[in-house]
């Protein structure tokens, strides 16, 4: 579960996901991994010049299956790496710091058209630390948004380009992705 969820409970709640309903499947996500990545080659026409950022810690997974599904397609990896934007958030004393959650970036990104995936897109902070964090590594030319989950619920005009799915929640709702699925419940 992302750790910018956990703000958003009641204050009783004791952190442990548990959930109510299963929204997609493990053949789901990977459909949808298959076709956000044939939108990224549609898009971008091929794999020349891409970057693939996952922002730590639940976006890793997700770039790197679509980073090896577009290497399956187009024949030509794109370089991965991760983003930790823990010290460009605008809460940074009320979240903690990951010690695994680190960042690595392979390429300077200078030029480059970077696709930054996440997760679950709430209410667009955590984008708007990424793209902060993002010009510490270069000045890409394009950067886009790939997100396994938009729930809704923005606080900032921040809009994926590649969504896996877009799942209508209330905020005391929790959503959970994970290498199973996409699970929606709640904290207890």
């Amino acid at each position: 579960m992302a750790e910018r969820e956990r703000r958003f409970t009641v204050p009783h709640a004791s952190g442990t996901f548990r959930s109510r309903s299963q929204v997609m499947n493990a053949d789901d996500v990977d459909r949808a991994i298959r076709r956000m990545a044939h939108e990224v080659i549609e898009r971008n026409h091929g794999t020349e010049g891409l970057a693939i950022i996952g922002l730590q810690t639940g976006g890793v997974p997700i770039a790197r299956s679509i980073a090896a599904t577009l290497s399956e397609i187009e024949g030509s990896a794109a370089p991965v790496g991760t983003l930790d934007v823990a010290l460009h958030r605008d809460d940074i004393g009320l979240r903690p710091v990951l010690p695994q959650a680190e960042t690595h970036i392979p390429i300077n990104l200078d030029q480059q058209t970077v696709v930054l995936v996440d997760d679950v897109l709430f209410t667009g902070r955590t984008v708007r630390a990424a793209l902060d964090a993002l010009h510490t590594w270069g000045r890409p030319s394009a950067v886009q948004l790939a997100v396994m989950v938009d729930r809704g619920h923005r606080e900032l005009p921040i809009r994926p380009d590649y969504v896996g799915k877009n799942l209508p929640t209330s905020r005391d709702e929790m959503v959970d992705v994970q290498s199973d699925g996409v699970h929606i419940g709640e904290l207890e």
